[in-house]
């Protein structure tokens, strides 16, 4: 089926709105801030080629799109966004039921009828907005997939692009000049953090060859995010997961950091929610401890299926909240349920949104990280913004963020040149953390400044 038929006979099926996204709080009225139309819209696309087959949570992805969108107010103030889909991350089983590019026709074809929404409906802060659109925005990716239980990370995923438009107009139309002048005042104490270094969680997904993985270790990465929940049955993906941690440990073990005082490697462990039952990832666990591994494992993530209910603060190591937080409501669920952090994702689930949760966090002195999408280099800055202010995760000392897109995309050197701050001193690498110094802070990441590449995209349609 070509794109048109595609996105044409997927639009024509109806679903029952089930999902709901709920704020504890109403985001309060800002009478010293404008008031903003958005009056122009325009999107676009690349297509960005992967190394290889990216396997987590089941499944392989080959490419990605990278989505870009224009907003521009009715006072003439624009700003380009940018997101990147990951129809695997945002809902496995739609991702299943497509061709790769058919799920993220489908995903683009949400981002392009919110588009109209937010002609629609005025703001003052993007979080107004979300808040605003998002019922609708649900229910119309349910029409677009036909799917009635669309997972509601897919409908984040496709409002990143706008969400960040959205900000870069708002702080213009304000005459704010760096991210803290734009964080409303509400939110600036869960971003106060100053941090120099933020270290980077360095992925491995199912398919990467052990000689990088030795590779990055003597490049000096002391924190591995390791990707379990491998495809098959529970039983089947339990024997992988053990034999592959077993792997990986045996060949980093060897390994040590000037990072931590202890000199030992970190380990974090993905499992993206494959197991079904606590029982099971506890065996996963006792397979750590029966090869030395389990006093290295900083934290997991979202180990269980999301609709689990089992309490987690049992196994024996903190478990951080991820694919499950949709909402305040469901990020305070999980921490009843004994998760002891939660995963930020301002790239995925936008920076509106990820703002709440470190409120929420912050005033329950809940610890957090910033977890990748294998997002472009300039998305990437924009989570650096919300890592760098986050107070430093404990057992490491300083901010926490995975970014994997130098290991999985193809041209990452070409997408490192359309990001106007590419070459900046925050974009080093050095000995497995991005060091921040004055200037980063000054200049905000960069995400301000114009890329000529973005902007050409828009002259040429």
């Amino acid at each position: 089926m070509n794109r048109r038929n595609l996105l044409k006979s997927a639009g024509a099926l109806a679903a029952l709105s089930t999902i709901r996204v709920q704020s504890l709080t109403q985001t309060p009225a800002h009478p010293d801030l404008k008031t903003i139309k958005i009056t122009q819209t325009n999107s676009d696309f690349e297509r960005e080629k992967l190394i290889r087959p990216f396997g987590f949570k089941g499944g392989y992805l080959t490419e990605l799109w990278q989505t870009i969108v224009r907003l521009e107010s009715q006072t003439g103030k624009s700003g380009i966004g940018l997101g990147t889909q990951s129809v695997l991350y945002g809902d496995p089983d739609l991702f299943a039921a497509h061709s790769e590019a058919g799920g993220n026709a489908l995903k683009y074809a949400l981002t392009e009828k919110v588009l109209h929404l937010v002609k629609q409906t005025q703001f003052t802060t993007p979080i107004e907005l979300l808040e605003k659109i998002m019922p609708e925005v649900i229910a119309t990716g349910k029409r677009i997939t036909g799917k009635s239980d669309l997972n509601p990370i897919f409908v984040y995923i496709s409002l990143v692009a706008i969400d960040n438009a959205a900000w870069l107009i708002y702080a213009t139309e304000n005459n704010f000049t760096s991210f803290d002048q734009m964080v409303p005042a509400q939110y600036s104490k869960a971003l106060s953090a100053r941090n120099n270094k933020i270290a980077i969680m360095y992925q491995v997904p199912y398919g990467m060859p052990i000689e990088e993985l030795k590779k990055a270790a003597e490049d000096g990465y002391f924190v591995f995010k390791l990707k379990s929940g491998a495809p098959g049955t529970q039983s089947e993906m339990l024997q992988k997961d053990c034999e592959r941690l077993t792997q990986i440990h045996t060949t980093l073990k060897g390994f040590h950091t000037s990072q931590m005082n202890n000199g030992k490697l970190i380990y974090t462990i993905d499992p993206n929610a494959r197991y079904d039952k606590k029982e099971t990832f506890q065996r996963y666990l006792d397979h750590a401890k029966k090869i030395g591994a389990i006093d290295q494992i900083l934290f997991a993530e979202e180990p269980l299926n999301e609709k689990s209910e089992e309490n987690v603060k049992d196994l024996g190591i903190l478990i951080a909240g991820d694919e499950s937080v949709h909402d305040e409501a469901t990020a305070l669920r999980r921490l009843e349920q004994g998760y002891g952090a939660l995963v930020l994702k301002g790239i995925a689930k936008t920076l509106s949104f990820s703002m709440k949760v470190a409120k929420l966090a912050q005033e329950r002195n809940i610890p957090c990280l910033c977890a990748d999408l294998t997002v472009n280099p300039i998305l990437v800055d924009w989570h650096k913004n919300l890592a760098a202010r986050l107070s430093p995760f404990p057992g490491i000392g300083m901010g926490l963020m995975e970014t994997n897109g130098d290991a999985q995309y193809r041209n990452w050197p070409t997408m490192m040149g359309y990001n106007p701050a590419g070459t900046a001193s925050w974009n080093i690498r050095k000995n497995g953390v991005f060091e921040l110094k004055d200037e980063f802070y000054q200049r905000s990441a960069g995400i301000f400044e114009p890329s000529v590449h973005y902007q050409e995209i828009f002259r040429k349609s």
